[in-house]
């Protein structure tokens, strides 16, 4: 498994998480608490937890190519969501 993380910085990250998990959810296994989102694709995992200066977004994939396909999948829409303050600086960390 490929394993990524980012830490974003954004005052806004539960409500970010919360319309991206909502979006989601008519198509893919999503759960969705107040801080933190568990999105299910047929090929990755995408976990996100705000707090109240961040979200950190962590994708998990089954091999590194779709790991790469898979964080702009889930950056580009964060940053849909986030158009006020987008682009969003994601600082991908292998873990």
């Amino acid at each position: 498994m490929a394993l990524e993380t980012a830490r974003v910085p954004t005052a806004n990250g539960a409500k970010y998480l919360q319309q991206l998990c909502k979006h989601w959810s008519h198509k893919l296994d999503v759960q969705l608490s107040e801080n933190e989102g568990i999105v299910r694709f047929p090929t990755a995992v995408a976990t996100m937890t705000a707090d109240f200066e961040a979200l950190t977004v962590k994708v998990e994939a089954e091999d590194d190519e779709t790991l790469q396909r898979m964080k702009g999948v889930v950056a580009s829409h964060l940053d849909r969501f986030a158009f006020k303050e987008a682009p969003l600086p994601f600082e991908w960390q292998k873990q």
